[in-house]
């Protein structure tokens, strides 16, 4: 039988042991003359804090989240802009919105209003209707009941209208029958509808025509 040569290792030099786990050093007792001069010490007695100086309350408390650096748009109010050509990353690449290939594709593209590719455009498809007379005239229109803010016996011109606020100052003015009047009116005017001149002639008052 071969017999187990023994281990030669050697612990390195310069290093010591460290104490076991759990185990402290034991310090060594102070005799003799220090032992003696730290006994005749009086004990220190422990330091008095110094009281910490209190903050200045707020006068004024501000609620949170109402601080400049607080402000912010509604939730909403505000998009990212849209950053086309940046590649595929940015979800607007290679075409960049623009479709595949075609006119529209292409820079400085144009087209005329209603133009709809070629096709018939829809104001032309759709059949006309009516036409529009070039003759008419556009009155300014005032009721009886609005007349009745006016004294008995004054005179009703536009411009005593017009300073109410009863009609414009450019229009012709026209008087219709809409309501009452119980007063005798002296009206002056472009045009009056036949319910409003029989009203005002009841009462006593007189419409005058103006020549446009």
């Amino acid at each position: 039988m071969v017999e187990k040569k023994k281990s030669t290792t050697r612990k390195p030099a310069g290093k010591k042991e460290s104490p076991a786990k759990g185990k402290t050093a034991a310090k060594a007792p102070v005799r003799g003359k220090a032992a003696k001069a730290r006994a005749a010490e009086p004990a220190a007695e422990p330091a008095a804090s110094a009281p910490r100086p209190r903050k200045a309350a707020r006068t004024e408390a501000r609620p949170a989240g109402q601080g400049p650096h607080h402000l912010a748009p509604s939730p909403g109010a505000t998009h990212s802009r849209k950053r086309v050509g940046r590649g595929p990353g940015s979800g607007h690449g290679k075409t960049a919105g623009r479709g595949n290939k075609g006119q529209k594709s292409r820079t400085g593209y144009r087209h005329q209003r209603g133009f709809e590719g070629g096709q018939m455009p829809l104001h032309r498809r759709v059949p006309k209707r009516g036409f529009t007379n070039i003759f008419r005239v556009e009155y300014d229109v005032v009721n009886l009941s609005q007349l009745d803010r006016f004294d008995a016996g004054a005179a009703v011109t536009p411009e005593t209208l017009a300073a109410a606020r009863l009609s414009g100052s450019r229009r012709p003015v026209k008087i219709l029958g809409d309501g009452a009047i119980g007063k005798a009116l002296t009206v002056s005017a472009h045009k009056f509808s036949a319910s409003a001149q029989a009203k005002i002639e009841a009462a006593g008052g007189r419409c005058e025509v103006i020549p446009r």
